[in-house]
């Protein structure tokens, strides 16, 4: 089952145009792929579920309801007033609005020909979340692994490229192809390190990504393995002794 993680990782190399694909197929005249040097290994510790039984519970329960598309049973567990919305490092909420007419806006659960029901099951996939620091109480999905920040920022500037290129393997030892197959040779397995992204010119298949790992290996990698930084999260709270959905961080519907 796709995460939201992996939503959002298709998501921003689908726009971007990062799709691996073979180096016969690229178009001619098209630039070549970025060169594969080695960099700095920046380490990084994946998240850690909730350990709240009540919050297991309240997933299970927003999940059944995603799946249903049943928005009188998901107004009663998103907050009535003060639901927030973080975009561009400003409140995107209308607060006429009751929470859930502002987030079927950050979802687009209106558009029928959207994906917003499947990205609100796609959160209920996600065990983790971690404290927004701006909002007492919000606890926010999926959370993004702990990495020493100051060194992710040497990275950037040493290797000029930018955040957006970067991403971060979901589990430890996943495995490297030197073609964008599943069977294709293993040529390397990556820690637990940012990893940049960096795609072939001709896209045709949205199931691989062509990475670049630390030691300088170009090769390919399911792109459900790999998750890219600054994803977009909804943010849950306490109402009560209740669990709720209480706010959304990011920019919304694609």
């Amino acid at each position: 089952m796709r995460n939201a993680r992996v939503l959002a990782a298709m998501a921003a190399w689908l726009i971007a145009g990062t799709l691996a694909a073979p180096a016969q197929n690229r178009p001619r005249g098209a630039p070549p792929p970025a060169a594969a040097r080695p960099y700095k290994a920046v380490a990084i510790a994946l998240p850690a579920p909730m350990s709240d039984a009540g919050f297991e519970a309240f997933r299970k329960q927003l999940g059944e309801v995603a799946q249903r598309k049943d928005r009188a049973a998901l107004a009663r567990l998103v907050v009535a007033q003060g639901f927030f919305w973080q975009r561009q490092n400003r409140d995107g909420a209308d607060k006429r609005k009751s929470g859930l007419d502002n987030l079927s806006t950050a979802l687009g659960l209106n558009n029928k020909d959207g994906a917003g029901w499947e990205i609100l099951f796609s959160y209920t996939d996600d065990p983790t979340a971690s404290t927004e620091r701006s909002r007492k109480g919000a606890f926010c999905a999926p959370a993004e692994p702990s990495f020493n920040r100051a060194e992710f920022d040497e990275l950037i500037k040493t290797t000029q490229t930018d955040k957006s290129e970067w991403g971060y393997p979901v589990s430890a030892d996943i495995e490297v192809h030197a073609t964008p197959q599943a069977n294709g040779p293993v040529v390397e397995k990556l820690g637990l390190t940012f990893v940049r992204v960096a795609p072939d010119n001709a896209p045709t298949s949205a199931a691989y990504l062509r990475i670049i790992t630390p030691a300088g290996t170009a090769g390919y990698v399911s792109v459900d393995t790999i998750a890219p930084i600054g994803n977009d999260q909804i943010c849950y709270v306490k109402d009560g002794d209740a669990w709720k959905i209480g706010g959304y961080i990011g920019g919304g519907e694609p």
